[in-house]
């Protein structure tokens, strides 16, 4: 697989963190969120085909999400792309404060980012789910990674 990726943008998931917190702060209300999301999720890099398959497939989305983790304990590496805009966005939040980090600094990181910027009252029931469901598996496997 290709592993090129502009992950990680910042030095650390707390910075990562802080730069998605300053960013959503700029907008004035959530139809500007949403749109940001959006362009944030169109900035993802290619997804290869052949890896959207069911074996890559994230399951508890509504969405279409593929994610492939590469690496080991040191760097753990996540390639990963959906069918929807806004869970693209998601996606790409998600990987700016995880890809390109230790499994140690994964495990240590929980995703402050979803309650500063006000996600968490703004998803849909469903969208909460796979967004839980693709913490969760960037989680299991960067325990994985540690065993």
């Amino acid at each position: 697989m290709d592993t090129r990726t502009p992950f990680p943008l910042e030095a650390s998931a707390a910075e990562a963190q802080a730069a998605i917190r300053d960013e959503f702060a700029f907008f004035g209300d959530w139809s500007e969120r949403y749109q940001y999301l959006i362009d944030l999720g169109r900035k993802l890099p290619d997804f290869p085909d052949e890896f959207r398959t069911e074996a890559h497939r994230l399951h508890g989305c509504q969405s279409m999400v593929w994610i492939v983790p590469s690496g080991d304990a040191s760097r753990l590496d996540f390639a990963a792309a959906s069918d929807s805009a806004i869970v693209s966005g998601l996606v790409y939040l998600a990987l700016r404060v995880y890809s390109g980090r230790s499994a140690q600094d994964i495990l240590a990181t929980d995703p402050a980012y979803i309650a500063d910027i006000g996600l968490a009252k703004h998803l849909s029931p469903t969208r909460s789910n796979g967004l839980a469901s693709l913490l969760a598996f960037i989680r299991d496997t960067a325990q994985r990674a540690l065993a």
